[in-house]
């Protein structure tokens, strides 16, 4: 399938291209300001499938929107008329289609040169009215303020709020390329009076998604891991904000607490799925020697050999596992049991662990000591 993608190299475009690119049964033919329209009269005489994205939004003539928006419209229609091809085309319109502003004017003009051609020619046509799109790969100061926002966030850059309330419709631009599939495959979805629509759309406050950003910022220092709840709001604005880091601040340090055991360092936590640490400990060292009414940890040996002791609280057999990096294999550590770790080689025991409750110093912890080997201790 040969599909024809106007707007090649922007923002949707990009996006929609490497999707593509990824289907077999696919052959792209990309076009954009740079390519000559000789080329892409000879798409048109080729294409199975047209996706126009061109367009014009921040001009610096208020005269260009009809230019860029109607007038290449008008050209691109105009060759596949010539070619005589009535394959299905999909136009990238705007919600601004719907005002009275020379954008949406120049928008809403597109709409009805393509409406008029698919009533001419008997071919299948998309409008998509788009909201505002947000993701990788959008140009910060031009004309997202989701763009902008990650981009100056993301180097201490101050942002500009005129009213925190400004309420914003979203969609992420996955969910605009797995849109746009679907209607390669003639699966659009269509609203009361026939536009197309990305059907995962979200509304939020200005305020709100600065107040999110400035929390992935934070995040480095407070570890904690924003919503990663499939199709939140959340999880999409910090895949967006990553997408816009520089490429120098892509590392960041983790406070080590180190002794001469070893080193325990927390990596990230999240306000429902607990925390994950490393910790690393010296030949010969036992830690642990606590118990824990509700709180429950996994512990992974990476490298190294471990020995793990546990007795359940009141009793007295104690039940040993021996593992080493050499096998992966995850150690549960259930409540009412209280257990230690001894590094039983000769390097460093290094554990990745997984805390069922996120560790806070200023609160009280789930934490009893109490030693493994009563016998043992008692005998010190």
């Amino acid at each position: 399938m040969k599909v024809l993608v106007t707007g090649a190299k922007g923002f949707i475009g990009k996006n929609l291209i490497a999707a593509l690119e990824q289907l077999t049964d696919v052959e792209v033919f990309p076009f954009d300001v740079d390519t000559s329209m000789e080329l892409l009269e000879e798409y048109c005489f080729q294409c199975d499938f047209v996706y126009n994205l061109a367009g014009v939004n921040r001009p610096k003539d208020e005269k260009e929107f009809m230019t860029g928006n109607m007038g290449f419209a008008s050209e691109l229609l105009a060759m596949l008329k010539k070619a005589r091809n009535t394959c299905p085309v999909m136009d990238s319109s705007s919600i601004q289609a719907a005002y009275q502003n020379p954008y949406g004017e120049s928008k809403k003009a597109g709409e009805e040169l393509f409406l008029e051609y698919g009533r001419e020619c008997h071919a299948d046509v998309y409008i998509y009215r788009f909201p505002n799109v947000f993701g990788k790969w959008c140009r910060p100061n031009y004309n997202s303020v989701v763009a902008t926002f990650c981009h100056n966030i993301a180097r201490e850059m101050p942002i500009q709020i005129n009213d925190r309330n400004t309420r914003l419709r979203l969609v992420y631009i996955d969910d605009v390329v797995e849109e746009l599939l679907g209607a390669l495959e003639g699966k659009a979805h269509r609203d009361a009076n026939g536009y197309c629509y990305v059907p995962v759309e979200y509304q939020v406050t200005l305020g709100e998604i600065a107040d999110l950003l400035y929390g992935f910022y934070d995040s480095r220092k407070s570890l904690m891991v924003p919503n990663m709840e499939e199709g939140s709001f959340e999880k999409k604005l910090y895949a967006a904000y990553l997408s816009y880091l520089p490429t120098d601040r892509f590392a960041y340090p983790l406070l080590m607490h180190t002794d001469e055991r070893g080193s325990f360092t927390e990596i990230l936590k999240s306000a429902d799925r607990g925390q994950v640490s490393v910790n690393i400990t010296k030949p010969g060292i036992k830690k642990g020697e606590h118990w824990h009414h509700t709180k429950n940890e996994k512990f992974l040996v990476v490298s190294g050999k471990a020995l793990f002791q546990f007795r359940r609280h009141g009793e007295s057999e104690i039940t040993e596992y021996h593992v080493s990096g050499d096998k992966l294999e995850v150690v549960d550590i259930p409540p009412g049991y209280t257990h230690s770790i001894i590094n039983e080689g000769d390097t460093d025991l290094v554990t990745l662990i997984w805390c069922s409750e996120c560790f806070y110093p200023d609160k009280p912890d789930d934490t009893i000591y109490e030693a493994v080997d009563r016998q043992q201790e008692q005998d010190r």
